[in-house]
Formats: structure tokens, sequence, C-alpha cells
């Protein structure tokens, strides 16, 4: 229970005021839930839809609407990491510099720009699975499950870039090996899910083949580029998963 609680302390709007234990365990079990808390979000998204729909709104306007929900739920903070991250990386700096631009709350020209590009990218997807009435809430519920499941591999799979700030205090608290495990036992049976609701084998084995991809890819750029995983670079890779994942689904429909 800590570690749901914790996840949505952590990664939410949702207030938690409780002050909770960060042991090893706790902290562990609160990224084995934050696939789940996707899937609360999604929930929370389809909801919006259910609703907008009911109340007979535009794809336009359900699309909106639904994307701030999206964002409230998180408080921006995945956003956050999008816009740091863009302006570090388009910096052309060092990466003391680029760890010092990550740090740094204030936005740049190029933050800006990346958080203009995501949420437009956010925007269009949704708009475009409204439109084409393709709402299911197990593609609701699935991709930013999927997504969140996807950082949690790359997080425990990366080295800290630095060491000080909340990933490197994390990563130090994680048990990893029971972490991995569970998260891609609950990832594989998504995507079994998912088969057996759709009666094929297509989209899962694709979004098991965009995870993988995006996942290496990532990592490799995050590395040469950073030194490691951040906080930050963390948020920028559940948005950019995020819009992979709902691009392979839309392609598939």
């Amino acid at each position: 229970m800590n570690g749901i609680l914790l996840a949505l302390q952590f990664f939410t709007s949702i207030p938690i005021r409780n002050e909770l234990p960060m042991e090893r365990r706790h902290v562990t079990a609160m990224y084995g839930a934050l696939p789940f808390v996707g899937a609360l979000i999604g929930l929370a998204m389809f909801a919006s839809i259910w609703l907008s729909d009911w109340l007979g709104f535009g794809a336009l306007l359900t699309a909106v609407l639904t994307l701030t929900v999206g964002i409230a739920l998180t408080g921006g903070l995945h956003l956050d990491g999008v816009a740091d991250t863009s302006d570090a990386y388009f910096s052309y700096r060092d990466q003391q510099r680029r760890h010092e631009i990550l740090a740094d709350p204030r936005i740049g020209a190029f933050g800006t720009l990346g958080l203009i590009v995501f949420i437009l990218l956010k925007f269009a997807l949704l708009q475009e699975l409204i439109a084409g009435n393709h709402v299911d809430l197990i593609f609701l519920i699935a991709v930013p499950f999927f997504a969140r499941g996807a950082m949690v591999l790359y997080f425990v799979l990366t080295k800290p870039a630095k060491t000080n700030g909340m990933a490197y205090f994390f990563l130090e608290k994680l048990n990893r090996g029971p972490l991995i495990g569970w998260t891609i036992v609950w990832m594989a049976g998504g995507l079994i899910a998912i088969a057996i609701v759709l009666e094929s084998i297509v989209l899962p084995i694709g979004i098991a083949g965009v995870i993988v991809l995006a996942l290496l890819l990532y990592r490799s750029w995050t590395i040469r580029n950073f030194g490691g995983v951040t906080g930050d670079l963390s948020g920028a890779f559940i948005e950019g998963m995020e819009v992979v994942l709902w691009i392979a689904v839309l392609s598939w429909l």
C-alpha cells in the first residue's frame, strides 16, 4: 500500500500529504506500482472522453479536455522533463553544463519549443483516436501503463548521470532484480491481455518491439549526451514513449 501511495505522491498531482516511509522495500514498491498509476491516469482520460461524448462535445474539444486531464493528473511533471531535456540537449554544451541546465527551474526557447511539439503531438493523436471512433478502454489504459513500465526498466538499467539528485537517491534504494522481474511479468501480462481482447498478436508484438527499440535507443542517447539517467530524462522518456505507442496503436487501427 505504501508503494502505491508513494507513486501517487511523487508521480501525480494527487495530494498525498502523509509522511511515508522511504526504505528500500518501499521505494522498490513505488516503482513497481508506477505502471498501475499510469493505468489509473488512462482510466481517468477514458472517463473524460466518455463524459465529453455524453455531453455532445466534438472530437476537437474532447481531445483538448482529455489532454488537460492527463496533464493535470501528472501535474505537468513529465512535460517539465521534456522542457528541461530540450533546453539542455540543444544548448550543445558539455555534460556538466547540460546538468546545470537540467537543474535550472527556468525554461528557455528550446524547452518551450519542446513543450509545444509534444503537446501538439499528443493532442493530434488523441483527436485522431476520437474522430476515428477508436476510443477503447484497453488502449487508454495500455499506453500510459506500458510507457511507465518501460520507464522503470530504463531507469533501473541505466547508471545515474550524477552522484546526487533524486534519481541517484532512488537508484541507491532499489532492489533492482525483483523490480525488473516484476515489471517484465506485468508488461507481458498486459500484452497477453491485449492479444486476447483483440484476438490478434500483431499489435502486442508491435508494442513489444517499439518498447524494446525505444528503450535501447533512448538509453544509449542519454548515456552519450548526459552520462546516464536523471529525473528529467525519465519524465521525458514517459512522454516520448506515450507518443510512440499512440502512433503504433493508431497505425494498427
